[in-house]
């Protein structure tokens, strides 16, 4: 049984159907692996192994009366430290933040709760989720298992890196510009940023999406079922619909598929990288899809805009704390809203309305086809001390031009692994389906994860 941190979700509840290991038994397993690995690692904040274990006794007792609350009963994982759990401070990875607990659960780990998965602890970001980096003033520095030298990402940092170290076999990540798909493709796992207001959030905000990072689709879609869950609080929210998220077979012959890989601005994309993302494209072709070249759609005003607005809303949050405390926020988000202080109305209203321009662009390029595919990044992963694969606060966003535009235009996208580079790194492929379409992804992505050549053992095994 010590082998049962490596099992996936539902790897471990036919074991407890079948009475062959128990909840209690798993977490213990999950928690020896993470006091070998965490040191290292850094992925974890308020990490409570006495709660966790608590937790899985009383799932146990449910499995042993039958009485499972549903299909991730005692089933072991993370949340992402922005998504509050009662009683826990959220610094949203800074030092300047008060550490107040927070008064009540956020919608995911109400449902997380409600399903009977068993908390473990909460991953690390970066200040204020504004990197795709481990780096934080508040959190130790979040390393990539796959190369400890490396950065996982961001700003779901924690969350890419217990997965694919196996921390339990269930993470939730937020996204709005990248945050679950980047880590998900840099620590080689599967990540699901899904359609706008699917999964209820608190606080809810344009582009804003909180999904599963998971080691497969299947994990992903289990916990869906029960995220996805309604929830009046977020008032950005879809209606609830019952969707079967488990029904994931899915023929891709005659699918008209879109091919990216020109973003149209940002990093050039690594030869490595292209050749990966060709090479699962050939492979939908040998599974009777039809791929076809996707130009580019977005622009280089539209980012710059974008960039405008959000150095603004940052610096006007800055702007509202204690000198002392805006001091503690890490010096490159402080030299990345400087320049806002001197920006017109003029310039930050045009910034916002690329918001608009970014969707409708993105809606009317994805329009042929049934689902996209692309880059998840143009580059693969950077040093474990870098803000960002540029590391210049003059330009923080040029690897996020093929993730952003589905956060503007609310499309579920997901993250899968399509291979590695030639220094053993994971390589993310982006697939990004209509508005609402979410089961759709998970089954294509589901499909690719059965025709794609075997996968190289886990780090941190």
């Amino acid at each position: 049984m010590a082998d049962l941190h490596r099992l996936d979700a539902s790897e471990l509840t036919a074991l407890y159907r079948a009475r062959k290991a128990s909840p209690v038994e798993a977490v213990r397993a999950v928690i020896a692996h993470i006091e070998r690995s965490e040191p290292k690692l850094h992925a974890l904040y308020a990490f409570d192994p006495d709660a966790a274990l608590a937790a899985a006794r009383a799932s146990e007792t449910r499995w042993a009366d039958v009485q499972p609350l549903s299909a991730l009963d005692g089933v072991p994982g993370t949340l992402k430290e922005n998504i509050a759990t009662k009683g826990t401070p959220v610094p949203v990875g800074t030092a300047a933040s008060l550490l107040t607990p927070a008064a009540e659960d956020a919608p995911p780990a109400a449902r997380w709760r409600e399903a009977g998965a068993v908390l473990l602890a909460k991953t690390t970001m970066p200040d204020y989720g504004m990197l795709s980096s481990g780096l934080s003033s508040f959190h130790e520095l979040a390393r990539n298992p796959w190369d400890l030298s490396m950065n996982p990402g961001g700003s779901s940092a924690g969350a890419g890196a217990a997965s694919a170290a196996g921390y339990g076999p269930l993470h939730v990540g937020t996204d709005i510009g990248g945050s679950i798909r980047l880590p998900a493709g840099w620590c080689g796992v599967f990540g699901l940023k899904p359609s706008l207001g699917r999964i209820p959030i608190k606080p809810p905000y344009p582009g804003r999406a909180a999904g599963p990072m998971t080691r497969t689709v299947m994990d992903a879609a289990l916990l869906m079922a029960e995220l996805s869950k309604p929830d009046w609080r977020d008032t950005m929210s879809l209606p609830y619909q019952l969707i079967e998220w488990t029904a994931l077979d899915r023929d891709v012959k005659g699918l008209k598929l879109g091919l990216q890989l020109d973003a149209g601005w940002g990093l050039a994309v690594d030869p490595e990288i292209r050749d990966a993302v060709v090479a699962a494209a050939h492979a939908f072709e040998a599974a009777g899809a039809i791929v076809e070249p996707m130009p580019a759609f977005s622009t280089r005003a539209m980012i710059d805009g974008m960039d405008r607005f959000w150095r603004m809303r940052s610096w006007l949050d800055m702007q509202a704390l204690p000198p002392e405390r805006a001091a503690l926020v890490l010096p490159y988000i402080r030299a990345w809203v400087e320049p806002a202080a001197r920006l017109t109305a003029a310039e930050v209203f045009d910034g916002y309305s690329q918001m608009g321009a970014l969707r409708d662009a993105a809606v009317h390029a994805c329009q042929p086809y049934d689902f996209v595919l692309s880059p998840v990044s143009p580059v693969s992963t950077y040093a474990a001390e870098w803000a960002g694969p540029t590391n210049d606060p003059a330009r923080p966003l040029e690897h996020i031009a093929f993730t952003l535009p589905y956060n503007m235009s609310e499309q579920p996208a997901a993250s899968i692994n399509c291979g590695y580079t030639g220094s053993g790194l994971p390589i993310g492929l982006q697939i990004i389906g209509h508005r609402h379409d979410d089961l759709g992804v998970l089954q294509v992505a589901r499909a690719y994860e059965q025709m794609r050549p075997q996968q190289r053992p886990w780090p941190m095994q």
